[in-house]
């Protein structure tokens, strides 16, 4: 079986869990249906900065991030499709959405079949991994496509924030910035942030056993 099978399927003991996407922050989705100022973006470039224009939208339960965070690239490209839509696509249930191969599949059948697959196989990013993400991540942005990536563990941002998600989570990479050294997350699990900075490495370390969709 793909690696990337095995590692994002979700047994019933990371059911809360399911993709990831706890359950607090999605009942906190639907009690606050307003996008902070900061979660939807224009797009703009200077000096090695570049942000895709998304239309954000929190996942409305535990286990629709993959369809959120599925959703969110598709709106930087014209593509509006609601989350049961995306969800439908996916295959995803309550058991969540298997893997990056998924997304990649659906996000090249509204697209065109620009992205590809790519697997960290690794428990932690190896540099020549940390690289080939910081390439991913620029080619596909700076061709207007948002990178969906599926992640599992805790990371903390540029501002000092935790992000946690052991069961595992998808979430939209819309944007960079130094070069590709920092990366715009956009997480449809936490509609209060919407969106925010993380380093390269902390990234290809969250996306470690899992895939990306770029």
């Amino acid at each position: 079986m793909n690696p990337i099978v095995q590692k994002s399927g979700l047994s019933v003991a990371g059911l809360l869990v399911a993709g990831g996407c706890a359950l607090g922050p999605a009942v906190a989705a639907q009690a606050a249906p307003a996008a902070p100022a900061q979660t939807s973006t224009s797009q703009t470039q200077r000096s090695a900065e570049r942000i895709l224009g998304v239309d954000y939208q929190a996942q409305p339960n535990f286990y629709y991030c993959g369809p959120a965070a599925t959703r969110i690239a598709l709106s930087a490209q014209g593509k509006a499709l609601s989350q049961d839509e995306v969800a439908k696509l996916l295959g995803t249930t309550e058991a969540g959405t298997p893997s990056a191969l998924d997304t990649t599949r659906v996000l090249n059948e509204l697209t065109g079949g620009k992205y590809r697959t790519t697997e960290i196989r690794d428990s932690v990013a190896r540099p020549d991994q940390v690289e080939q993400l910081r390439r991913d991540v620029l080619a596909a942005v700076d061709a207007g496509r948002p990178v969906v990536a599926n992640i599992k563990g805790t990371t903390v941002d540029t501002d000092g924030n935790p992000h946690s998600y052991e069961g595992g989570h998808y979430l939209t990479l819309v944007g960079y910035r130094d070069g590709g050294d920092t990366i715009r997350v956009a997480d449809p699990a936490d509609p209060a942030l919407g969106e925010y900075w993380v380093s390269l490495p902390k990234v290809a370390n969250w996306i470690a056993e899992r895939g990306y969709s770029s």
